[in-house]
């Protein structure tokens, strides 16, 4: 079949349906590939040990591509040819094509082609050069990449930073030419085994049972702050509070629902609680509900832990020396009294942490331009923030009026077959709709604050076209995907070149 070119590249494996079951394969040295109807953050330990990912929902900005694309992995989305029936262990291609577990199939992450069997793959020597471990000039086509990237960085106007939620990923960012991290999700942090800690937060029935479980979050999260700090030692780093509705966190309505129906008075009086929580998180649309601001500023304490962590980070490692710069990004703001309100909390727990640690860090308060109210009111919420970054994943279907997840596959072939669409707005921007929306705030935003600086850290950073019209706009840096910053460099030093009226030759 063919579907959706989600991340490139090029992977071969064993067919497996669920993250434990590619860990365990991995682990003996298999090679596999985690195949699912959709991914979501359970599925990360499995998309880290798999070669690449296929799913039959899905598009370029869904979570399996988002994810897939952080890590270098090859992922086809949206192959909705194929029937997959993750309990039964196997999916059904056209033509009845039955594949089970076990079996080897080949997908192409470019073209978006899955192939039934071993296709021989080989290493891209242009990657190996990036990561570090091929010299420039190792062979010509390395040596022509390697002038062209020194010519676009040379020319550039635009910075370019990376999307990046830990020190690994941080320090590929770095071998990749990154000069920042424009976007990192804390929520990533809480998944694993500190998902139970997350639940015992939701759960919390006393102040006291709140904040036992805040104080056990916290030395992770600075744990991980330091990580990632350290990693981009000397530059700025965008740190977003955690972003995504509360039910994320937990069991699925209807999986639970049936555990506690089938186990009668035999239920856990811990599942019947998680469930009573599930049922009250649960929201019809939560890309529109309690999220993102709304979440740090109606659980207690939510905020401030995080923030805490965050000063205390890069406390630790100013005082050995270092030099840390975070800056704290506050999303999904709609209002500047939003704003107003989280920045005066935030600013009390770095007043106290400076107290406490006697070191006093410039650290940066500013919000993600993800709803657009936020985009059309963004004078008045530059009086209360430094900074702000575009979030235009989220921008784009709040502007568009659909779901990234549902709608890829399901009308934009036709669209673009009838003329409507030139190319998915989620692949490039909208530069009449959505990038309306950017220049209004870009203007009004430095029209309040001159000189306000100003990013994008969805997934339109790394596309080409897109970041033509970032640098005709006038952003500061573009932010996205380690392995998209490399094009990122070479379209902002092209797009600034020929702005210029200069040889493009």
């Amino acid at each position: 079949t063919k579907a959706i070119s989600a991340s490139p590249g090029a992977a071969v494996g064993e067919v497996v349906f669920d993250s434990a079951t590619a860990v365990a394969g991995a682990e003996r040295g298999e090679h596999v590939i985690l195949v699912r109807r959709e991914t979501n953050p359970d599925d990360l330990p499995g998309m880290i040990a798999a070669q690449g990912v296929l799913t039959s929902r899905g598009g370029k900005t869904s979570h399996a591509a988002v994810v897939a694309r952080g890590m270098g992995k090859t992922c086809v989305c949206g192959a909705e040819e194929l029937n997959v029936d993750t309990r039964a262990k196997k999916f059904t291609a056209p033509g009845g094509v039955v594949v089970s577990e076990g079996d080897v199939i080949s997908i192409d992450g470019t073209s978006g082609a899955v192939y039934l069997g071993e296709i021989p793959v080989v290493a891209s020597n242009v990657v190996q050069y990036f990561e570090g471990t091929l010299a420039p000039d190792n062979d010509e086509l390395v040596a022509a990449v390697h002038r062209i990237m020194t010519h676009a960085d040379e020319g550039r106007r635009l910075g370019v930073h990376a999307n990046a939620d830990n020190g690994p990923d941080c320090a590929r960012a770095r071998r990749f030419g990154a000069t920042g991290v424009g976007l990192v999700r804390t929520e990533h942090m809480f998944l694993g085994e500190r998902r139970q800690l997350v639940e015992r937060l939701i759960l919390a029935g006393t102040d006291e049972q709140r904040q036992a479980a805040l104080d056990a979050l916290e030395p992770l999260q600075r744990g991980d702050f330091e990580e990632i700090l350290e990693a981009m030692d000397g530059y700025p780093v965008t740190i977003r509070l955690i972003d995504p509705p509360l039910h994320e966190f937990l069991p699925d309505l209807t999986d639970l629902s049936v555990k506690v129906a089938l186990a009668g008075d035999d239920a856990t009086e811990h599942d019947r609680q998680l469930l009573e929580a599930v049922r009250r998180l649960h929201e019809q649309n939560p890309m529109l509900g309690l999220r993102g601001v709304r979440l740090v500023l109606l659980i207690p304490g939510l905020l401030d832990m995080q923030v805490r962590a965050i000063a205390a980070a890069a406390a630790e490692l100013t005082k050995a020396g270092r030099a840390p710069r975070p800056e704290i990004m506050i999303p999904l703001t709609a209002t500047v009294q939003e704003m107003e309100i989280s920045r005066e909390r935030a600013e009390k727990v770095l007043q106290a942490v400076a107290a406490e640690t006697g070191v006093h860090d410039e650290i940066p308060i500013g919000t993600m331009i993800e709803v657009p109210r936020a985009a059309l009111t963004a004078g008045e919420i530059a009086r209360s923030a430094e900074f702000f970054s575009f979030g235009t994943n989220d921008l784009t279907q709040m502007t568009w009026g659909f779901s990234r997840d549902d709608v890829e596959g399901a009308f934009f072939s036709p669209y673009i077959d009838m003329g409507i669409f030139g190319v998915s707005p989620f692949e490039t921007i909208d530069a009449d709709g959505v990038g309306r929306l950017v220049r209004i705030a870009t203007e009004e935003g430095r029209a309040t604050r001159p000189g306000l600086h100003i990013g994008v850290c969805g997934e339109h950073g790394g596309d080409p076209a897109s970041v033509w019209f970032f640098n005709e706009v006038g952003l500061d840096y573009v932010s996205c995907s380690p392995f998209r910053v490399p094009i990122a460099r070479l379209e902002a030093g092209r797009a600034a070149i020929v702005s210029a009226g200069s040889d493009t030759r």
